[in-house]
């Protein structure tokens, strides 16, 4: 499941990540959102193009939600990806994921969405998943607003990853949102600290500590992390929700807890497929100076594009 030695690019970009270590206060959390949105401006000054970029705000249930549309190159209208981003519920933003999102859109020929939920802990368990199931629903109904051609797929990292999966279940679970595939990066899905994932790899990228808070803060309680729309792989049945691409680093802490819902996924019958990419780590598909991020994606948008286009 993991290869001999970490890419060294990847290595690399998380050791530079290791100067900055992740708070487990508020105080601190409010500081280091803070300094990450300078970071976030300098490395997004030369970005990958894309056909336009809209920034808007669409309607939330507790007020509105900031969103930045990504359109390809070529006349619309097209399939549309609502997009999440990681950072454990309680970081992450448009801005980080910016580089992501935009390739995205270059490689699938979709109209990627990306979407800022309410975050943790100021915003605990539902208020991610409520947002992101609001602006999915609004996406699908308004698909002029997103040069959308009717068809809505969902995608996320880590927490976002997450998020993606809760919304694919409560689609097939309801009757309304239909989900046309499900995209999930090395997802924050079915985590428990006796997988070997856990034992192994905590450290790179994620300790335990971070996991932990991370958990406390979103979650709050047991009783919530027991909830399929707080985590989706304690759900009794996936039979119904839609097709799925599951990433997974071999570096990865939460990588067993991926492969573990994927495996699910399989089991009840929805059209999987699984990649574990054995030399990376946690968070990889959103480093842009390693190589193997850029394969990563471009598999993954042709994995959406397959599902999406034309359907």
């Amino acid at each position: 499941m993991h290869a001999d030695e970490i890419d060294p690019q990847a290595r690399a970009a998380v050791e530079r990540q290791d100067r900055v270590p992740l708070p487990h206060d508020r105080y601190g959390l409010k500081l280091l959102r803070l300094l990450t949105r300078p970071v976030t401006w300098v490395q997004n000054r030369n970005p990958p193009s894309v056909g336009a970029v809209v920034d808007r705000t669409i309607p939330g249930p507790d007020g509105d939600l900031d969103a930045r549309l990504y359109l390809p190159e070529g006349d619309g209208p097209h399939p549309t990806v609502v997009f999440f981003h990681g950072g454990g519920f309680v970081l992450g933003s448009i801005g980080t994921h910016d580089w992501l999102c935009r390739h995205l859109a270059r490689e699938s020929g979709c109209a990627v969405c990306s979407v800022d939920y309410r975050l943790a802990p100021e915003h605990p368990f539902p208020a991610a998943v409520e947002d992101a199931y609001a602006a999915v629903e609004w996406a699908a109904a308004n698909p002029d607003a997103v040069g959308g051609d009717g068809t809505v797929a969902v995608a996320g990292d880590s927490a976002g990853g997450n998020l993606a999966a809760v919304v694919a279940l409560m689609a097939a679970e309801g009757d309304g949102i239909e989900i046309a595939h499900q995209t999930l990066l090395y997802p924050s899905v079915g985590v428990d600290p006796d997988q070997p994932s856990m034992r192994d790899h905590t450290g790179i990228v994620l300790d335990e500590a971070d996991i932990e808070w991370f958990g406390d803060c979103y979650y709050g309680s047991d009783v919530h992390r027991r909830n399929p729309y707080a985590d989706p792989a304690k759900a009794d049945d996936l039979s119904g929700v839609a097709p799925a691409t599951v990433v997974t680093a071999g570096f990865d802490p939460l990588r067993d807890g991926g492969r573990a819902y994927a495996e699910r996924l399989v089991r009840d019958g929805v059209a999987t497929r699984y990649v574990n990419y054995e030399d990376m780590v946690h968070g990889f598909m959103t480093m842009q100076d390693v190589d193997r991020a850029r394969e990563a994606i471009a598999t993954v948008a042709g994995e959406i594009a397959d599902a999406v286009v034309d359907e």
